[in-house]
């Protein structure tokens, strides 16, 4: 369906309408907590490690004041926790063991807090407790600027990999040998957190097994078997990394990948331990993850306000593959409208984003949805992806995943590479599967982009002709639509009908997980006012 008219006419309306969605949806979300983000609240005042029956502490503490919180999760935990330190004399984290235990009922101390002057007390103590949290978050955030000052940044475009260990003492070593390779960016996946996977198995779903990443000391003998993604083991990832650049005179960054109803508490270690980049795509976590939107985009939102002042890159997806209108009609689609659909929840989710404060230098993109390489002339719809997201995100860093697998696509992926130079930019990430060979993948992706580049140099690029000008312009009506069924239908537009039509299901007609643990915020006192 070729046409004569440019396909990028229409680019300011995706635009329009994606930050209208975004502005409605983000000022609901600020308006609300959870119990993730109650749960980072207390990590942030200084409670970690876990309670004596071996549960999360932070968690613990949270789940056994709502059992008597005559207010419910709105009223949130910050001032009766900061209200019974003071009544009690106690550090956070042995308060927090007394409220697991039960011990100390908070429910009193919220009673307390109806006091005027018991409250302004209870108020300055947060207070304190927030801004020691934010002065660690600050130094860090110093210490990464020093760092970039003193060592230099590596060459763009950024190269990056997965970390195949699982457990600390391995990883330290893979750290190591992927720096010294020249990687520029060191991915850690964080396991699922208790409440996910007690979600999952309640819903009947396969979950991964459910390691604890806190108290380390406490639950492994061996410190080396802990958890890679745990937040001591990123602490001393994060040292490792630091002496590999100072040897190779360039900074490398240390990047997470967070899991759904987890977004709060890993933004608190993100900032605690100056990791640079982290994975937070709320359109993922609910289109494909099965997550509640309002779950997933309070989370996200109070996020952001913690990676806003620790100064880290936010990374966003190409957008997730929606399927529930086919599954719906019976009839699949092609792959340009396939496409739309995700460039639409991306722009979403970079409106949303932007809403909270993050600069469009911080926030990465990915470049095309992963399937696109295995559809016929996959190269040329890639390239008309990149084309569109370089007009989408003129400021944005543009993340190019390699594809997994011993697919067409993923042989291909350096050619692509290389081809592609001229729109993808240096302004970008290349991430490679997990290497054998490190010092061999780190070669080809700098000969690929070296030969992009001089192409480039030697070329002057034109507009997009024939499959790639087709795929652009179908794509980009295709995001318009589904921009405007998500204002006219909400999230069924995208998840469909959950049990009783009520759009509260992910895709494939997963129940929306966490959805009874979101609520409108009742009392006005920010905790984290002093992050702003």
């Amino acid at each position: 369906m070729a046409t004569s008219a440019d396909p990028f006419d229409r680019i300011d309306r995706l635009v329009e309408r994606a930050d209208a969605l975004a502005g409605a949806w983000g000022a609901r979300a600020r308006a609300s907590t959870t119990v993730g983000q109650e749960r980072a609240i207390l990590r942030l005042f200084g409670v970690t490690g876990l309670d004596r029956d071996g549960r999360p502490l932070a968690g613990a503490a949270v789940d056994r004041w709502l059992t008597t919180a005559a207010d419910g999760l709105g009223g949130g935990i910050a001032l009766p926790f900061a209200m019974a330190l003071l009544e009690y004399d106690l550090e956070p984290q042995q308060l927090a063991m007394d409220v697991a235990s039960g011990a100390v009922d908070l429910a009193l101390e919220a009673q307390l807090l109806r006091e005027s002057d018991r409250r302004a007390v209870a108020e300055v103590e947060a207070r304190r407790l927030t801004a020691r949290a934010v002065e660690r978050i600050d130094a860090d955030r110093t210490a990464r600027l020093e760092l970039m000052d003193l060592l230099g940044e590596a060459t763009r475009p950024w190269l990056g990999t997965t970390m195949a260990a699982s457990e600390l003492g391995a990883a330290l070593d893979e750290a190591v040998r992927l720096a010294g390779a020249g990687f520029d960016v060191l991915r850690v996946e964080v396991p699922i957190g208790r409440e996910l996977a007690t979600r999952l198995q309640d819903a009947g779903l396969e979950a991964p097994e459910w390691r604890s990443t806190e108290g380390l000391g406490d639950v492994f003998d061996d410190e080396d078997l802990a958890p890679a993604g745990s937040q001591r083991a990123l602490a001393r990832l994060r040292r490792v990394a630091d002496g590999v650049a100072a040897e190779r005179r360039a900074y490398v960054r240390l990047a997470t990948s967070i899991p759904p109803l987890g977004v709060p508490e890993g933004a608190v270690v993100a900032a605690f331990e100056r990791v640079d980049l982290v994975e937070a795509d709320p359109m993922a976590e609910i289109v494909a993850g099965g997550v509640d939107p309002d779950r997933s985009l309070a989370d996200h939102a109070f996020a952001r306000r913690l990676h806003r002042r620790a100064g880290t890159l936010v990374s966003i997806g190409p957008g997730p593959l929606v399927v529930a209108p086919d599954m719906a009609q019976g009839v699949p689609v092609d792959a340009p409208t396939r496409s739309g659909r995700a460039l639409a929840l991306q722009l979403v989710g970079v409106a949303l984003a932007r809403a909270d404060g993050i600069a469009a230098d911080r926030i990465v993109v990915g470049a095309y949805p992963a399937w696109l390489g295995d559809e016929p002339a996959g190269s040329a719809r890639i390239l008309a992806e990149v084309v569109i997201r370089r007009r989408l995100f003129p400021s944005h860093l543009i993340r190019f995943d390699e594809p997994t697998g011993g697919s067409a696509a993923a042989a291909a992926w350096p050619f692509v590479m290389a081809a592609i130079a001229a729109s993808a930019g240096d302004d970008a990430i290349l991430m490679r599967r997990t290497p054998g060979d490190a010092r061999r993948a780190v070669a080809d992706a700098r000969a690929a982009g070296r030969v992009g580049s001089e192409v480039v140099g030697a070329t002057v690029p034109g507009r997009l002709t024939g499959v790639a000008e087709e795929h652009a312009a179908a794509a980009i009506a295709a995001a318009l639509t589904t921009l405007e069924r998500l204002g006219d239908l909400g999230w069924r537009a995208v998840v469909g009908d959950g049990p009783g039509g009520g759009g509260g299901a992910g895709a494939g007609g997963r129940w929306a997980l966490g959805a009874d643990a979101v609520a409108e915020r009742t009392d006005p006192f920010d905790p984290l006012a002093d992050l702003d």
